[in-house]
């Protein structure tokens, strides 16, 4: 009989330590889509996972966790959405514009969180940089241009004619296009333009510039970062510096790039994540854009493309490629 009643106690007790335990305790969902992968939108995902890790939420423990990419396919990212709301996650994150485009079509309910967007408010997902007292919240990655410009003119500094490749369908590239034409023109310079609606458009796309640019100039365009190498071919070939926004693309063959570091950009936007799984809502966070910008430098690069780096300038880059 005293067996039985420790028993029940013991039982009893167990119950009271479970209702007492912490709401994470609970697993939650979270469902990530992306419009493609390449290593900026990669380390992107990684620094989500790992900050909501850090939160508690460990995939497979407190977290059930979901990833998709939709293949740089607009499409596929609609029916990858549409399937994550009818899984009733506590948050979906959208990784690039495509995708966060999708999601806000396909739910009003379901918190939205997006990441690596140049103008959320451009892409009609927030209507402004405060809390949009709606379901969407997320981290830009709008970069100053005109601190853009000053690089590629350090770097080539009789440069007129700046050429860009980019994907007219995508709407950070237009309004990086934009801006960056009326900024060049106000320093007596000239953007020329190359659309490259397909990532196997790229490589002809950056050949089309031969002749008509003394550098190019690549924004954080999905379909250009995903086929960068066509691009870094034409830049080597024809002795065109290249210079980008993103970071990881240094490292693939860009002269350099002064621009986000995407895995911290992702461990930013995972502790949104945590906020609303804790029980914020959404509407009441604040869009936000990265803290720190970071110089990444490859000097075989240059001499690849003919431009000559000084050791002042190498010397200042956060990190250097070899």
């Amino acid at each position: 009989m005293l067996h039985i009643k420790r028993t029940v106690l013991a039982m009893v007790a167990a119950a009271g330590l479970a209702a007492a335990a912490p709401s994470f305790a609970q697993q939650k969902s979270v469902a990530l889509v992306t419009i493609v992968e390449h290593p900026a939108l990669d380390a992107v995902r990684d620094g989500v996972k790992d900050a909501l890790a850090k939160a508690g939420y460990e995939d497979g423990k407190a977290l059930k966790w979901q990833y998709q990419s939709a293949q740089g396919n607009t499409a596929t990212a609609a029916q990858i959405v549409r399937k994550f709301v009818g899984d009733k996650p506590d948050a979906i994150v959208a990784v690039a514009t495509p995708a966060a485009q999708a999601a806000v079509a396909a739910t009003k309910n379901v918190p939205i969180v997006y990441a690596a967007i140049t103008d959320p408010v451009a892409a009609q997902l927030v209507p402004s940089f405060d809390a949009s007292g709606n379901n969407v919240t997320g981290v830009s990655d709008k970069l100053d241009l005109s601190r853009q410009i000053d690089l590629i003119t350090e770097i080539v500094p009789d440069a007129k004619r700046v050429g860009i490749v980019y994907n007219p369908g995508e709407a950070n590239s237009v309004v990086v296009v934009q801006e960056l034409r009326e900024l060049l023109g106000q320093r007596g310079m000239t953007l020329v333009e190359a659309a490259a609606p397909r990532t196997v458009d790229v490589g002809a796309a950056g050949r089309s510039l031969i002749g008509k640019v003394d550098v190019f100039y690549t924004n954080t365009d999905n379909n250009v970062v995903s086929a960068f190498e066509a691009l870094v071919k034409v830049a080597n070939d024809a002795k065109i510096p290249l210079v980008a926004s993103d970071t990881d693309s240094v490292a693939r063959g860009a002269i350099a790039a002064l621009g986000v570091n995407y895995r911290k950009l992702g461990e930013q936007t995972g502790e949104v994540v945590v906020r609303i799984l804790n029980g914020e809502a959404p509407g009441t966070i604040a869009s936000a854009v990265p803290q720190d910008l970071l110089l990444y430098v490859n000097p075989a690069a240059a001499v690849k493309q003919g431009a000559s780096l000084s050791e002042a300038f190498i010397k200042k880059a956060d990190q250097v490629v070899q």
